[in-house]
Protein backbone atom coordinates (compact mmCIF):
# COMPACT_ATOMS: atom_id res chain seq x y z
CA UNK A 1 0.00 0.00 0.00
CA UNK A 2 3.10 2.33 0.58
CA UNK A 3 3.90 2.58 -2.73
CA UNK A 4 0.71 3.34 -4.30
CA UNK A 5 0.27 6.14 -2.30
CA UNK A 6 3.06 7.42 -2.82
CA UNK A 7 2.46 7.09 -6.87
CA UNK A 8 -0.47 9.14 -5.81
CA UNK A 9 1.22 11.45 -4.18
CA UNK A 10 3.58 12.35 -6.64
CA UNK A 11 1.05 12.24 -9.41
CA UNK A 12 -1.54 15.22 -7.61
CA UNK A 13 2.11 16.76 -6.79
CA UNK A 14 1.97 17.33 -10.89
CA UNK A 15 -1.37 17.47 -11.34
CA UNK A 16 -0.90 20.68 -9.33
CA UNK A 17 2.44 22.21 -10.99
CA UNK A 18 0.51 21.54 -14.35
CA UNK A 19 -3.11 23.54 -13.02
CA UNK A 20 -0.79 26.30 -11.84
CA UNK A 21 1.17 26.79 -15.52
CA UNK A 22 -2.72 26.61 -17.17
CA UNK A 23 -3.39 29.53 -14.74
CA UNK A 24 -1.08 31.24 -15.64
CA UNK A 25 -0.57 31.16 -19.09
CA UNK A 26 -2.60 32.71 -21.70
CA UNK A 27 -3.01 31.45 -25.41
CA UNK A 28 -2.54 34.50 -27.75
CA UNK A 29 -4.58 34.95 -31.35
CA UNK A 30 -1.18 33.02 -32.83
CA UNK A 31 -1.89 29.98 -30.63
CA UNK A 32 1.41 29.94 -28.54
CA UNK A 33 1.16 29.87 -24.77
CA UNK A 34 2.69 33.21 -23.22
CA UNK A 35 2.93 34.73 -19.50
CA UNK A 36 0.46 37.26 -18.13
CA UNK A 37 3.81 39.50 -17.90
CA UNK A 38 4.61 39.29 -21.30
CA UNK A 39 0.97 39.88 -22.85
CA UNK A 40 -0.34 43.77 -22.78
CA UNK A 41 -3.43 43.95 -21.95
CA UNK A 42 -4.93 45.06 -24.83
CA UNK A 43 -4.94 41.55 -26.06
CA UNK A 44 -7.03 40.02 -23.20
CA UNK A 45 -9.99 39.53 -24.09
CA UNK A 46 -13.22 38.48 -21.76
CA UNK A 47 -14.02 35.43 -24.19
CA UNK A 48 -10.97 34.30 -24.14
CA UNK A 49 -10.11 34.31 -20.06
CA UNK A 50 -13.72 32.73 -19.81
CA UNK A 51 -11.98 29.92 -22.14
CA UNK A 52 -8.62 29.68 -19.78
CA UNK A 53 -11.09 29.32 -16.98
CA UNK A 54 -13.59 26.62 -18.76
CA UNK A 55 -10.32 24.71 -19.40
CA UNK A 56 -8.59 25.48 -15.94
CA UNK A 57 -12.03 23.53 -14.04
CA UNK A 58 -12.99 20.93 -16.80
CA UNK A 59 -8.64 19.97 -16.00
CA UNK A 60 -9.10 20.08 -12.43
CA UNK A 61 -12.40 17.92 -12.43
CA UNK A 62 -10.31 15.51 -14.58
CA UNK A 63 -7.86 15.78 -12.14
CA UNK A 64 -10.39 15.24 -9.33
CA UNK A 65 -11.52 11.96 -10.96
CA UNK A 66 -8.56 10.13 -10.57
CA UNK A 67 -7.34 11.30 -7.50
CA UNK A 68 -10.31 9.96 -6.23
CA UNK A 69 -11.13 6.72 -6.14
CA UNK A 70 -12.16 5.04 -9.25
CA UNK A 71 -14.35 1.68 -8.07
CA UNK A 72 -16.24 2.95 -4.77
CA UNK A 73 -17.46 0.36 -3.18
CA UNK A 74 -21.59 0.28 -2.10
CA UNK A 75 -23.21 -1.77 -0.16
CA UNK A 76 -25.92 -4.60 -1.59
CA UNK A 77 -28.70 -3.71 -3.14
CA UNK A 78 -32.49 -4.97 -3.39
CA UNK A 79 -35.46 -3.82 -4.73
CA UNK A 80 -38.73 -4.54 -5.56
CA UNK A 81 -41.04 -3.26 -7.73
CA UNK A 82 -45.43 -3.04 -7.44
CA UNK A 83 -45.62 -4.83 -4.46
CA UNK A 84 -48.27 -2.67 -2.77
CA UNK A 85 -51.49 -2.95 -4.70
CA UNK A 86 -53.97 0.79 -3.97
CA UNK A 87 -50.86 3.30 -5.30
CA UNK A 88 -49.85 3.59 -9.21
CA UNK A 89 -46.67 2.79 -8.46
CA UNK A 90 -44.63 1.51 -5.41
CA UNK A 91 -41.14 0.18 -4.74
CA UNK A 92 -39.09 -1.46 -1.66
CA UNK A 93 -35.78 -0.60 -1.89
CA UNK A 94 -32.59 -1.56 0.44
CA UNK A 95 -29.08 -0.50 0.72
CA UNK A 96 -27.35 -2.91 3.66
CA UNK A 97 -29.38 -2.93 6.38
CA UNK A 98 -31.18 0.09 5.60
CA UNK A 99 -34.80 -0.41 3.87
CA UNK A 100 -37.61 2.40 2.54
CA UNK A 101 -41.04 1.56 1.23
CA UNK A 102 -42.12 4.20 -1.36
CA UNK A 103 -45.83 4.78 -3.02
CA UNK A 104 -46.73 6.74 -5.28
CA UNK A 105 -50.29 8.19 -6.16
CA UNK A 106 -51.41 10.00 -9.02
CA UNK A 107 -51.95 12.21 -11.20
CA UNK A 108 -54.87 12.91 -9.53
CA UNK A 109 -57.72 15.59 -8.78
CA UNK A 110 -55.63 18.22 -6.81
CA UNK A 111 -57.14 20.96 -4.34
CA UNK A 112 -57.37 24.39 -5.32
CA UNK A 113 -55.54 25.74 -2.57
CA UNK A 114 -52.57 23.76 -4.49
CA UNK A 115 -53.65 23.91 -7.90
CA UNK A 116 -50.65 25.03 -10.25
CA UNK A 117 -51.99 25.85 -13.57
CA UNK A 118 -48.75 25.14 -15.86
CA UNK A 119 -47.61 21.94 -13.84
CA UNK A 120 -48.96 18.78 -11.37
CA UNK A 121 -48.55 19.72 -7.59
CA UNK A 122 -46.29 17.22 -6.50
CA UNK A 123 -45.92 16.11 -2.41
CA UNK A 124 -43.38 14.27 -0.64
CA UNK A 125 -44.46 13.05 2.62
CA UNK A 126 -42.11 10.60 4.69
CA UNK A 127 -42.92 8.79 7.98
CA UNK A 128 -40.64 7.69 10.30
CA UNK A 129 -40.20 4.49 11.74
CA UNK A 130 -41.77 5.03 15.32
CA UNK A 131 -43.46 8.59 16.18
CA UNK A 132 -44.12 11.48 14.13
CA UNK A 133 -42.21 13.45 11.36
CA UNK A 134 -39.50 15.86 13.12
CA UNK A 135 -37.53 18.53 11.27
CA UNK A 136 -35.15 16.45 10.18
CA UNK A 137 -37.59 14.32 8.13
CA UNK A 138 -39.38 17.64 6.68
CA UNK A 139 -35.91 18.99 5.36
CA UNK A 140 -35.21 15.63 3.79
CA UNK A 141 -38.75 15.75 1.98
CA UNK A 142 -38.00 19.00 0.64
CA UNK A 143 -34.67 17.20 -0.79
CA UNK A 144 -36.45 14.63 -2.42
CA UNK A 145 -39.39 16.68 -3.52
CA UNK A 146 -36.77 18.87 -5.57
CA UNK A 147 -34.79 16.16 -6.88
CA UNK A 148 -38.18 14.98 -8.21
CA UNK A 149 -39.51 17.77 -9.66
CA UNK A 150 -36.31 17.99 -11.62
CA UNK A 151 -36.60 14.91 -13.33
CA UNK A 152 -40.52 14.56 -13.96
CA UNK A 153 -42.32 16.14 -17.06
CA UNK A 154 -44.88 17.65 -14.93
CA UNK A 155 -45.87 20.13 -17.12
CA UNK A 156 -47.51 17.34 -19.04
CA UNK A 157 -50.42 16.94 -16.11
CA UNK A 158 -51.53 20.55 -15.33
CA UNK A 159 -53.71 21.02 -12.82
CA UNK A 160 -53.39 17.66 -11.02
CA UNK A 161 -51.76 16.09 -7.83
CA UNK A 162 -48.53 13.87 -7.76
CA UNK A 163 -48.32 12.30 -4.38
CA UNK A 164 -44.93 10.68 -2.92
CA UNK A 165 -45.06 9.03 0.42
CA UNK A 166 -42.08 7.34 1.66
CA UNK A 167 -41.92 4.47 4.98
CA UNK A 168 -38.59 3.98 6.99
CA UNK A 169 -38.71 0.18 7.54
CA UNK A 170 -35.34 0.04 9.01
CA UNK A 171 -32.12 2.76 9.17
CA UNK A 172 -28.86 1.79 8.99
CA UNK A 173 -27.03 5.01 7.31
CA UNK A 174 -27.19 6.63 3.75
CA UNK A 175 -31.13 7.09 4.50
CA UNK A 176 -31.70 9.80 2.36
CA UNK A 177 -29.94 8.36 -0.74
CA UNK A 178 -32.15 5.36 -0.39
CA UNK A 179 -34.55 7.61 0.03
CA UNK A 180 -34.24 8.97 -3.17
CA UNK A 181 -33.17 5.64 -4.90
CA UNK A 182 -36.79 4.19 -3.71
CA UNK A 183 -38.86 7.23 -5.28
CA UNK A 184 -36.86 7.12 -8.28
CA UNK A 185 -38.01 3.08 -8.75
CA UNK A 186 -41.53 4.14 -7.61
CA UNK A 187 -42.26 6.82 -10.07
CA UNK A 188 -40.53 4.22 -13.18
CA UNK A 189 -43.09 1.79 -11.63
CA UNK A 190 -46.40 4.47 -11.58
CA UNK A 191 -45.06 5.29 -15.69
CA UNK A 192 -44.81 8.78 -14.68
CA UNK A 193 -42.56 10.26 -17.46
CA UNK A 194 -39.09 11.79 -16.57
CA UNK A 195 -36.85 13.69 -18.50
CA UNK A 196 -34.06 10.91 -16.51
CA UNK A 197 -33.38 8.93 -14.12
CA UNK A 198 -32.00 9.53 -10.67
CA UNK A 199 -29.35 7.69 -7.70
CA UNK A 200 -28.68 9.12 -4.08
CA UNK A 201 -25.38 8.51 -3.51
CA UNK A 202 -23.84 9.34 0.46
CA UNK A 203 -20.45 9.83 0.67
CA UNK A 204 -18.44 10.37 4.43
CA UNK A 205 -15.58 11.58 5.13
CA UNK A 206 -13.35 10.43 8.27
CA UNK A 207 -11.36 11.71 10.71
CA UNK A 208 -8.50 10.77 8.66
CA UNK A 209 -9.39 12.22 5.45
CA UNK A 210 -10.57 8.77 3.72
CA UNK A 211 -14.08 9.16 1.67
CA UNK A 212 -16.20 6.66 2.35
CA UNK A 213 -19.24 5.75 0.20
CA UNK A 214 -22.78 4.25 1.62
CA UNK A 215 -21.37 4.96 4.85
CA UNK A 216 -24.02 2.74 7.67
CA UNK A 217 -24.99 4.41 11.02
CA UNK A 218 -21.86 3.66 12.92
CA UNK A 219 -19.25 5.17 10.24
CA UNK A 220 -21.69 8.10 10.37
CA UNK A 221 -21.22 8.78 13.66
CA UNK A 222 -18.20 8.43 13.52
CA UNK A 223 -17.49 10.96 10.36
CA UNK A 224 -17.06 14.61 10.45
CA UNK A 225 -18.38 15.33 7.46
CA UNK A 226 -21.33 13.69 5.37
CA UNK A 227 -23.04 14.36 1.98
CA UNK A 228 -26.07 13.43 -0.17
CA UNK A 229 -25.62 14.17 -3.94
CA UNK A 230 -28.48 13.09 -6.19
CA UNK A 231 -26.75 12.34 -9.77
CA UNK A 232 -28.57 12.22 -13.10
CA UNK A 233 -28.37 9.13 -15.35
CA UNK A 234 -28.03 11.40 -18.57
CA UNK A 235 -24.79 13.39 -17.99
CA UNK A 236 -24.30 12.47 -14.72
CA UNK A 237 -24.49 16.17 -13.60
CA UNK A 238 -25.43 16.74 -9.68
CA UNK A 239 -29.65 17.37 -8.65
CA UNK A 240 -29.39 17.91 -5.61
CA UNK A 241 -26.85 18.02 -2.89
CA UNK A 242 -27.41 17.89 1.34
CA UNK A 243 -24.10 18.39 3.16
CA UNK A 244 -23.20 18.36 7.09
CA UNK A 245 -20.02 19.17 8.79
CA UNK A 246 -16.59 20.03 8.00
CA UNK A 247 -15.19 19.70 4.72
CA UNK A 248 -12.67 21.35 2.28
CA UNK A 249 -13.40 22.38 -1.18
CA UNK A 250 -10.87 19.39 -2.64
CA UNK A 251 -12.83 17.10 0.00
CA UNK A 252 -16.45 18.32 -1.53
CA UNK A 253 -14.92 17.86 -5.05
CA UNK A 254 -13.64 14.67 -4.38
CA UNK A 255 -17.03 13.77 -3.17
CA UNK A 256 -18.49 14.69 -6.02
CA UNK A 257 -16.52 13.13 -8.34
CA UNK A 258 -16.78 9.70 -6.25
CA UNK A 259 -20.94 9.65 -6.21
CA UNK A 260 -20.63 10.39 -9.92
CA UNK A 261 -18.47 6.92 -10.38
CA UNK A 262 -20.82 5.30 -7.64
CA UNK A 263 -24.11 6.34 -9.94
CA UNK A 264 -23.05 4.02 -12.57
CA UNK A 265 -23.54 0.91 -10.61
CA UNK A 266 -26.56 1.96 -9.05
CA UNK A 267 -28.33 2.93 -12.59
CA UNK A 268 -26.85 -0.31 -13.98
CA UNK A 269 -28.35 -2.25 -10.98
CA UNK A 270 -32.40 0.17 -12.39
CA UNK A 271 -31.78 -1.46 -15.47
CA UNK A 272 -30.85 -5.25 -13.92
CA UNK A 273 -33.69 -4.95 -11.61
CA UNK A 274 -36.40 -3.33 -14.78
CA UNK A 275 -35.04 -6.64 -16.71
CA UNK A 276 -35.87 -8.88 -14.95
CA UNK A 277 -39.40 -7.79 -13.92
CA UNK A 278 -40.44 -7.61 -17.05
CA UNK A 279 -38.50 -10.70 -18.38
CA UNK A 280 -40.82 -12.98 -16.22
CA UNK A 281 -44.13 -11.40 -17.73
CA UNK A 282 -43.27 -11.32 -21.04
Amino acid sequence: MKPRSGRLQAFRFYCLHLTIYLRSAIQTKAGTWVMPSSLSTQNITKAKLRQISATVFLFSLYTMEACGSLSPTLREFGCEQNLLSRPDGSSSFVQGDTSVLAGVYGPAEVKVSKEIYDRATLEVVMQPKVGLPSVRERAREQCVRETCEAALLSTLHPRSSLTLILQVVHDDGSLLSCFLNSACMALMDAGLPMSCLFAGVTCAIDTDGQVITDPNSAQEKESRALMTFAIDSTERRVMMSSTRGSFTVHELQQCIAVSQNASDKIFQFYRDSVRRRYSKTL
